[in-house]
Order: C-alpha cells, then sequence, then structure tokens
C-alpha cells in the first residue's frame, strides 16, 4: 500500500510528504491539523500509508453499516458507540494497553468547522496512558504533510498547548477562515 499512496500522493497529486516517527516509539496519540475539509482524512490517509504508520481512528458506529464498515475497517477505523465521554476514554485506554503498537489520530478542532478553542481530550488520553503526542499537519498552500515534532505532555495543559500550537501556527488550512488556534489568529501570522 505505501507504494500505491506514495505515486497516488506525491506523483500524480504533487504533494510532499516530511518526518518520520521515530522506531522507539511503538505507542502515541497523533494529532492532525488543520483540519477544515473531508479531504484531509483522504490526504491524510494517503500521507500515513506513505510515511508506513498504521494508524487508528474512531468513528462512530452507525457509519459501520455495509457497504462503508469494511471499508472504514480497511482504512483503520475502530468502532465507537456514542456514549458517556467515560465509556468512550475507557474503550480507547483498553485499546493502548492491550496492543504492543498502537497510533491514534484525532483531529484537535473536533470538527471541521471554526472552533474557538481545541478539545483536550487528545491530551488527556495521552496523559492517561503515558505516551506521547505525535504532531503531524497538512499545509494546503504549499502541498506539505507529514509528522513534526514528538511531544510528551507535561501535566501542564496551557503550557503544553502553547508549544503545540507554536508549531501548527504556519500551516494552511484547506478553509482558512475554519481554522484556528485557541486565541491566536492565524490569519496574523500568514
Amino acid at each position: 500500500m505505501q507504494k500505491i499512496a506514495h505515486f497516488v500522493l506525491c506523483k500524480l497529486l504533487g504533494w510532499e510528504i516530511t518526518g518520520k516517527l521515530p522506531k522507539s516509539i511503538k505507542k502515541a496519540v497523533i494529532i492532525v491539523a488543520p483540519h477544515t475539509s473531508l479531504w484531509d482524512f483522504v490526504y491524510g490517509r494517503l500521507a500515513f500509508w506513505v510515511l508506513d504508520i498504521d494508524v487508528r481512528f474512531m468513528i462512530s458506529e452507525k457509519y459501520f453499516k455495509w457497504p462503508l464498515g469494511w471499508l472504514l475497517t480497511l482504512l483503520g477505523g475502530q468502532r465507537v458507540k456514542n456514549t458517556r465521554p467515560t465509556r468512550l476514554l475507557r474503550e480507547i485506554f483498553n485499546n493502548f494497553k492491550k496492543a504492543e503498537n498502537y497510533f491514534l489520530v484525532i483531529t484537535p478542532e473536533g470538527t471541521r468547522t471554526l472552533v474557538k478553542k481545541w478539545k483536550k481530550g487528545f491530551y488527556e488520553i495521552a496523559m492517561g496512558n503515558k505516551v506521547p503526542v505525535v504532531m503531524a499537519f497538512i499545509d494546503y498552500k504549499y502541498k506539505k504533510g507529514g509528522v513534526g515534532p514528538v511531544f510528551y505532555p507535561t501535566g501542564d495543559f496551557n503550557a503544553d498547548m502553547k508549544v503545540m500550537e507554536g508549531f501548527y501556527i504556519h500551516y494552511h488550512a484547506r478553509h482558512p477562515e475554519q481554522y484556528n488556534l485557541s486565541d491566536i489568529n492565524l490569519n496574523k501570522a500568514s
């Protein structure tokens, strides 16, 4: 799949995929931003194949009906019930615990529409499982994507978010008007 993804994404579509996940990391929460379009998933899934990272993402069980169910599973989707957040977190924690290698992809914006602040579930999952946060990115202006730094949360969410936002501030969304990093105005940084 890696060669096919590289051919499609890099050769046909002209994207550059950069970065590498250190081999010593066996489990991590991978955050991807900006997230303003359904195309983010398509390019992101191809990029993770190019990088040879076997990722998982959580998706509501309602989408696992035929014919989408088998495709979502093939792509790395893991069925979750739309239940209380504590049950969902327990399910995610169990996935981390029982797997030898586990890379969970989360979009901290939580939606493709404009949000004032990122959701902090990804941070709680990383802290609770004692795994790093890998910062992955997509940049439509320069047709680049990939994985960036590995970040080990300190427990000080606000300080850690400043570090992560500092990484993401220079990337360009497909729909820039829908992208925001907490209180940072990205239009000033572009």
